[in-house]
């Protein structure tokens, strides 16, 4: 009974301890890297988000006391978003307003897209978004300009700075 203790131990042993392979280790090369907007973490207050949304699609300032007036109809309804749909439908609909024809836009849509990245995010267009946004006009050949400025102006990433 005692050599097979020893037995049982020895083969224990072996077992436990030949069996541990050497782990392989990688080398990772560091990557900085950003999201797109990265820098833009700061919610545009009413004033803020309706006097630049007035100088992109009228490519003029706002009065001051349109701004006041404006901002003081926004302040009034519950819903930010709402109100935010409701100021630029009134924008989209003046006469003044300076949107790309869709003709104009449809000629060259590289050009559109990285014009309007520019005027709404004051940012270049990333490859991605440009692959997207080609293939999008692409197959929908009814989306027009006046579509792409308001989802510009009514997105996410245009809240903030």
């Amino acid at each position: 009974m005692h050599i097979f203790r020893k037995f049982i131990f020895l083969i224990s042993f072996l077992l436990l301890f030949s069996c541990n392979k050497e782990e392989p280790v990688y080398q990772l090369n560091q990557i900085n890297s950003s999201s797109y907007n990265a820098n833009k973490n700061k919610l545009k207050s009413t004033m803020q988000y309706i006097s630049i949304l007035y100088a992109n699609l009228f490519q003029t300032a706002l009065s001051s006391n349109e701004l006041v007036e404006i901002t003081n109809c926004i302040e009034s309804i519950g819903d930010k978003e709402v109100a935010h749909e409701i100021v630029l439908s009134n924008f989209m609909n003046s006469q003044q307003v300076l949107i790309p024809s869709d003709s104009l836009m449809r000629s060259d849509l590289n050009h559109f897209i990285e014009e309007t990245y520019k005027r709404f995010y004051v940012r270049d267009i990333s490859e991605a978004e440009r692959k997207f946004f080609i293939d999008f006009f692409e197959s929908n050949p009814n989306v027009s300009s006046e579509m792409v400025y308001m989802a510009f102006a009514l997105s996410n990433e245009y809240q903030f700075y």
